[in-house]
């Protein structure tokens, strides 16, 4: 397999799911403002020039992290990632992976674009980001992890996104239960080895 991925962004949650299930495979860098790869024109690989995409033994591409996570989950069942189908502890972290999706991920690319002005982005943080933080800290005040005690594939996409806020300004060391969480996660040895292949960590 492969991941196609840009250091610093939403691959890092991948590659965190992929070492969990303990398996093999290639990174392959995507520079973002080229869409191009050692291999070539990354559009060959997905049309939507986005990270990540993870290419199959067999050729087949999938993209969007959240999907990313949950075929990797669902073809490893053996690593427990996520709850089985049907139950509702599967539906609660389907939530958990929608909710970084949609109302934390999506929301950053304001904070990252550098066509919005500071005055605006900090009014869009206050109204768009800050009430999120707050609900992931109190859920976290009572929980390890997004479904409490055992970690699953939303708790990668969760740290993948908690690792922006201090690129862009926004200070999240005040928010007691998520720095727990960072802290538990970054004890895990897939979320080492994945922040080391990004250059995270030395």
């Amino acid at each position: 397999m492969k991941l196609y991925h840009s250091a610093g962004s939403c691959g890092l949650a991948s590659q965190i799911g992929l070492w969990e299930a303990e398996q093999s495979f290639n990174l392959v860098a995507v520079d973002f403002k080229t869409k191009t790869t050692a291999e070539g024109d990354y559009r060959q690989v997905t049309p939507k020039g986005l990270v990540p995409a993870l290419k199959l033994d067999d050729g087949d591409v999938i993209t969007e992290d959240a999907v990313i996570l949950q075929w990797i989950a669902d073809h490893n069942t053996d690593h427990n990632l996520l709850p089985p189908f049907g139950s509702r502890q599967r539906y609660e972290a389907l939530e958990g992976l929608n909710f970084v999706a949609t109302d934390l991920h999506k929301n950053f690319a304001v904070m990252f674009s550098p066509v919005v002005d500071p005055e605006t982005k900090a009014k869009f943080a206050e109204k768009s980001l800050i009430g999120n933080f707050e609900y992931v800290d109190r859920h976290l005040s009572t929980h390890d992890y997004v479904l409490g005690e055992k970690f699953s594939v939303a708790d990668a996409y969760l740290y993948n996104v908690l690792c922006w806020p201090e690129r862009v300004g926004l200070g999240i060391s005040g928010y007691a239960s998520i720095r727990d969480f960072m802290a538990r996660m970054e004890q895990r040895p897939s979320v080492r080895a994945s922040s080391k292949a990004e250059g995270l960590l030395s």
